[in-house]
């Protein structure tokens, strides 16, 4: 039997009813390496605007999300709520900066990766990228999937592979929720650290590039996605941001209101 998930290291802090998880990003990099090491079948998920809406609106979704062994602050907003909501300032923790962080340190402490999901090509170009950059990583097999559900044979076979292969950490990039929701259904069967990466695999496959740091800081990632897939996206970041944006006021507004209650009462 595959050990479960250890109690997680870092702090958590709720935003929107998800469990966010708080700390520096050396922390995080940190305890990634350490469920990796123990070989638990935990997972992580970064969480964006996007997710953070899904986990509310779908509270099947919201319980895959906070069964996560960490949830990452992946999005400013996200980061920037958990302060707004009683907790610590908290940096973002993206997974595209996660991930060569944790490809770097996976390299020093000798730790395996695996690559599961996009395309043959990206999976090609982020495994030549890793190479070049951290030649004493160990990657141990990549996949990519076909864009159907896997038959319950497909599923096994793939399975057994990645454990035959028993990498620490498996980088995972299907999307959201669905990758979110292909841990989850692996978790006690996949041997290793799964980690729901998302775009990270494009961008530093250098397939697509990221705004500046200066645009990042004032929150236009999401702007500039929209502009790179308007047809796919505007109707996600029309909805989604809009519904993040009333969420937010309304549960702060609930909490001036309520501090003022105890205050008149006190």
């Amino acid at each position: 039997m595959i050990p479960l998930t250890p109690p997680p290291v870092l702090r958590r802090h709720q935003v929107l009813g998800t469990w966010v998880s708080t700390g520096p990003a050396a922390a995080f990099v940190d305890t990634v390496l350490q469920l990796g090491a123990a070989r638990s079948s935990a997972y992580v998920c970064f969480a964006n605007v996007h997710m953070l809406v899904e986990a509310h609106r779908q509270p099947a979704f919201g319980q895959v999300v906070n069964a996560a062994a960490v949830v990452a602050p992946d999005g400013s907003p996200v980061a920037a709520a958990v302060r707004w909501f009683g907790g610590p300032r908290q940096e973002r923790v993206a997974g595209m900066d996660a991930l060569p962080l944790l490809l770097q340190e996976a390299a020093r402490r000798g730790q395996s990766v695996y690559f599961y999901g996009t395309t043959p090509e990206v999976l090609a170009a982020l495994t030549a990228r890793a190479q070049a950059e951290q030649p004493a990583l160990r990657i141990v097999g990549s996949y990519s999937p076909p864009f159907r559900p896997l038959t319950p044979a497909e599923d096994e076979a793939i399975v057994a592979s990645i454990n035959a292969a028993d990498p620490d950490l498996l980088f995972v990039a299907l999307g959201c929720p669905r990758q979110e929701q292909w841990m989850a259904a692996h978790q006690g069967r996949i041997r290793a650290c799964m980690l729901g990466v998302g775009q990270a695999f494009l961008t530093y496959a250098g397939l697509e590039r990221r705004l500046p740091v200066w645009a990042r800081r004032l929150w236009l990632e999401w702007a500039y996605r929209l502009w790179l897939e308007p047809r796919r996206l505007w109707r996600r970041y029309l909805l989604t941001n809009s519904r993040f944006v009333w969420l937010i006021t309304q549960r702060l507004g609930q909490r001036l209101l309520s501090t003022s209650s105890h205050q008149q009462i006190g």
